[in-house]
């Protein structure tokens, strides 16, 4: 029987990553987006091949780099899309693959744009890291290198806070501290177990 799939989302600064390691910590096997990427982008990495037969510039000692493919689809948007059509089907295949072989009733799949990129239909139930608007400020611009101006643009293309928690089916609310967010994580965990072995 397949596991059942929780799909954890939230915007920038709102305590996802910290979220999915508190379900970790709980036993659940987490898949990550971001890190699948990392490796597809690494040394030999399965998008590296494909990647240098669209944007050759952006390959540096057999790896994508990250920064000057992110240059070379600002400076020729149309990219963009080929690269997704590229490295797209690679991140499916090995989320795929992690659901089948999972040992685990139940699996997180951590994705940065789960709503941006239309997958929630994809998962048993969506779950959103979230914090009030100050408190996510805050913690954004404490990042190194971070502006107002690179926040903003980072938002505008995120779908709404207030959007993302009404879609959601649980709503984790990181601003009180990690046992306040631990409680809720085995809250919901709780919730999931109750429906599994009902």
């Amino acid at each position: 029987m397949m596991a059942y799939s929780i799909g954890l989302t939230g915007s920038i600064g709102m305590g996802k990553s910290t979220t999915a390691n508190l379900f970790a910590a709980e036993g659940v096997p987490t898949w990550d987006a971001d890190a699948v990427v990392h490796r597809l982008y690494a040394p030999g990495g399965a998008a590296v091949a494909p990647l240098r037969a669209i944007v050759p510039n952006a390959i540096r000692d057999n790896a994508v780099d990250r920064e000057l493919l992110r240059e070379a689809v600002l400076a020729d948007p149309s990219l963009l899309k080929q690269v997704e059509v590229a490295v797209h089907p690679l991140v499916a295949g090995d989320r795929a693959n992690f659901l089948a072989t999972a040992k685990a009733p139940i699996v997180l799949f951590d994705i940065p744009l789960l709503f941006e990129t239309g997958q929630a239909g994809l998962y048993d139930s969506v779950v959103v890291a979230s914090a009030p608007a100050p408190v996510q400020h805050a913690r954004v611009l404490e990042r190194p290198g971070m502006t107002e101006e690179a926040f903003q643009a980072i938002l505008a293309k995120q779908v709404p806070d207030a959007e993302k928690r009404a879609r959601a089916d649980h709503v984790i609310d990181t601003s009180r501290g990690i046992e306040a967010a631990r409680d809720q994580v085995r809250a919901v965990l709780g919730v999931i177990r109750g429906k599994l072995n009902a």
